[in-house]
């Protein structure tokens, strides 16, 4: 045979250093970030939490700092391009760790977090097979067994981590969905969601709308979601469930109780011991939506508001509200790791039999996804670097300042406090003279607010006079920034009053 000739060796166009992965890479994106943190700090950042105009006018200012869109023939060059979007980031963008930053469940992301983040990005391991990321497999393992250990559960517990807390709720509830159904002796994955007769799930009336969402994704239908009343404490009432319980037909089946430790608004715990015994008894399962309550855990002062959490058939938790993680750092635990069972799946490219049975296996039967980013870094940088008592201060510096802004609330005649801090949100109203509509007042308020850029708070909606009555539209903080004071809380107070009386001038006079 004729040998092949020997071609000689093409070099490749690009230096190693436009890989992150690589050590030059590495080197590369520390000095592509040191020069981003030379032109933010040249940048006109607002000087408040937002940038000032309306919605259109900043929107349109941002679009036209980027040009055009269309795809360049020949990029900018990775300075250049970064240069750019770090100044409409900046410029255009919110800055969250603004003092008077306090609308969402949306905190300033420790840098430490951030740090971490950038490593798991460069290394762009996937979770899905051993063969994608072996080490980002470990961390995430020894974080789910640090939040295992933190909730209270037991040996049989495992989790994962989801891309948000309503996916963490869909997952929940499908896990949920298929307990109930075998019980049945349905196999829904055979047979389809309909064959389970008449699918129920239980939840707070101030349960998170993810609750309905996943229902409809999973085929029950938000038809299947039963309202259940909360008392004068914003909190599920067990006697409510129990009745509600009782007058279920044999044509139905229950699935699930979806419990809230810690709601959006309020920062409310429904009564989990209660809710376990019950559901207990009926043989049903218990799922606690704690996206925003199991931060709690961190802080021994505030860890008794969860009691009962490790009764839990599965648990939703959001390290991205208190954790203070890059969105989206969510997770999914359950008390027992055969609930996972249900996801299984053998794909001869990704984990055949032998390979498992070898011990190269991954995490893709924990999962709805496959590719599967490493988000678990991040989250166990913070615990490694803070340990339970740094994070826990931050917790309770929180805590402290929505006391403290709920104290200024009651001492102020022109606002009405409408829920104390149970975790670190306030519900609170503008009052006004009493001459102009307060709800059109309030929600003008905080518009008005969101266009000088002065202040981010939040807003919603709820009963000021009790459980029963008429919902009225509130303004809310959520504050989230342990680095923030008491004297920043007086000076985001004293901005809604400003704002409120100037609202209420202008409405008048519009009226007059």
């Amino acid at each position: 045979m004729t040998p092949l000739t020997q071609a000689p060796p093409l070099p490749s166009p690009f230096p190693p250093s436009v890989l992150a992965g690589s050590h030059a890479g590495l080197a590369e994106v520390l000095a592509t970030l040191a020069e981003a943190i030379d032109t933010a700090s040249t940048a006109r950042r607002p000087a408040g939490p937002l940038p000032a105009g309306t919605p259109a006018e900043v929107l349109a200012a941002a679009a036209a700092a980027l040009g055009p869109a269309e795809l360049p023939a020949e990029g900018l060059g990775t300075k250049a391009a970064l240069q750019l979007l770090v100044t409409v980031l900046v410029e255009h963008g919110i800055d969250l760790s603004h003092p008077r930053a306090a609308a969402h469940l949306q905190p300033p992301p420790l840098a430490v977090a951030v740090a971490a983040d950038t490593l798991a990005s460069a290394g762009n391991a996937s979770l899905d097979t051993y063969d994608s990321g072996p080490s980002a497999i470990a961390v995430e393992r020894w974080l789910i067994g640090v939040l295992i250990h933190l909730a209270g559960l037991g040996e049989r517990a495992d989790g994962v981590l989801t891309p948000g807390g309503s996916l963490s709720n869909l997952m929940g509830l499908l896990l949920a969905r298929d307990a109930a159904a075998l019980r049945r002796g349905i196999d829904v994955r055979e047979h389809g969601v309909g064959a389970l007769p008449g699918p129920v799930v239980f939840c707070s009336e101030l349960a998170h709308f993810s609750t309905h969402r996943a229902c409809a994704a999973l085929g029950l239908g938000e038809a299947a979601v039963v309202p259940v009343p909360t008392d004068e404490r914003r909190r599920m009432r067990p006697e409510a469930l129990a009745a509600a319980l009782a007058g279920l037909g044999p044509d139905r089946t229950p699935i699930a109780v979806v419990a809230t430790a810690g709601t959006t608004d309020f920062g409310s715990v429904d009564p989990l011991p209660q809710l376990a015994e019950i559901t207990a008894g009926h043989g049903m399962w218990l799922h606690v939506d704690a996206a925003y309550g199991f931060g709690a855990l961190f802080s021994p002062r505030l860890a008794g508001h969860l009691a009962g959490l490790e009764l839990a058939d599965s648990i939703t938790l959001d390290l991205h509200k208190i954790g203070w993680q890059p969105a989206a750092t969510s997770v999914l635990l359950v008390s027992d790791t055969t609930a996972f069972t249900a996801l299984d799946r053998e794909v001869a490219y990704l984990n055949p039999t032998d390979d498992s049975e070898a011990g190269y296996d991954g995490l893709l039967g924990r999962s709805l996804q496959t590719t599967r980013r490493p988000d678990a870094v991040k989250a166990a940088a913070t615990l490694l670097a803070y340990g339970r008592t740094g994070v826990g201060r931050m917790v309770d510096t929180c805590h402290d300042l929505a006391r403290y802004a709920e104290g200024r609330i009651l001492a102020e005649p022109e606002l009405e406090l409408v829920a104390p801090a149970e975790l670190t949100t306030v519900v609170f109203r503008y009052r006004g003279s009493g001459t102009t509509d307060a709800d059109a007042l309030n929600g003008a308020l905080r518009r008005s607010l969101l266009e000088s850029g002065d202040a981010l708070i939040g807003r919603t909606e709820a009963a000021t006079a009790g459980p029963g009555s008429p919902r009225r539209v509130c303004l809310k903080f959520t504050l989230l920034n342990p680095t923030a004071t008491t004297d920043d809380i007086d000076g985001l107070v004293d901005t809604v009053l400003h704002a409120g009386r100037t609202c209420e001038r202008l409405i008048e006079e519009d009226a007059a």
